[in-house]
């Protein structure tokens, strides 16, 4: 499955249960360690967890190898690694303290929704 179609698919599972403001980045340029990176933001650390959950599901349904998820524990931010296509699902306290959109600015971003 190609970064494209992991991307895709992990970003329709983000807005199937109301994920915001998600962007998408291209780093190729930036790293080798993966291709994309995705920021979502949920309400709550309950919503954060459900749709980490639900890209996680969503991508092992379609055959994406998952290689890890962090941070499920605690839930302010977890981590979804699809090996070419990183998923980051944030509080938005953690969000704006982070920043990884601005960490990352040399990236292409996209905004999805």
């Amino acid at each position: 499955m190609d970064t494209a179609e992991i991307t895709r698919i992990a970003v329709a599972a983000l807005e199937d249960i109301k994920g915001k403001d998600i962007t998408v980045i291209d780093v190729r340029h930036l790293t080798s360690l993966f291709d994309t990176m995705i920021v979502a933001s949920g309400d709550s650390t309950r919503q954060v967890k459900a749709l980490a959950d639900h890209v996680r599901e969503k991508l092992k349904e379609a055959g994406a190898d998952i290689l890890g998820t962090e941070g499920e524990q605690a839930s302010e931010w977890v981590l979804v690694d699809a090996i070419s296509v990183i998923i980051h699902v944030m509080h938005p306290t953690a969000r704006q303290h982070y920043n990884l959109e601005e960490l990352w600015g040399a990236a292409q971003h996209r905004r999805v929704a």
